[in-house]
């Protein structure tokens, strides 16, 4: 398993963490096979989509926050149920082919980290089984 580092600097961020994906897949010496991609943390979460565009994950993050507010008089102590909330709607990982000795990605996808209890520093880890 490889493990990379991700540190956030807003509340709620959205970064792409596609190069250090790509990059580590390379060194993995995997040729063809599967990609898991996973964060470990409860209010934290891994997707697929657009990384051509930065008003898309500005229009992601304004909207889970529109739709998961911060504030909508939750019960959990600790004051971050909205960040549970939204790690649970766009989940904990991703599964991704690999090719060629690359993830299989279309044109414009791209892999976000999605942060929503930051700032943090927080892990992502890869397994890559294949041939």
């Amino acid at each position: 398993m490889i493990t990379l580092e991700v540190s956030s600097g807003r509340q709620v961020e959205m970064i792409d963490i596609t190069a250090q994906v790509r990059q580590a897949v390379a060194e993995s010496g995997i040729r063809s096979g599967l990609l898991l991609v996973f964060t470990p943390h409860t209010t934290a979460a891994v997707t697929i989509n657009e990384n051509a565009d930065p008003d898309v994950p500005h229009d992601l993050v304004m909207e889970l926050n529109r739709i998961v507010p911060f504030e909508d008089g939750y019960r959990h102590v600790e004051g971050n149920s909205a960040a549970h909330l939204k790690s649970s709607l766009i989940g904990a990982g991703e599964t991704i082919p690999v090719e060629d000795g690359r993830p299989v990605l279309g044109t414009w996808q791209g892999i976000w980290f999605c942060e929503f209890d930051g700032p943090r520093r927080r892990k992502v880890h890869l397994q890559i089984i294949g041939r």
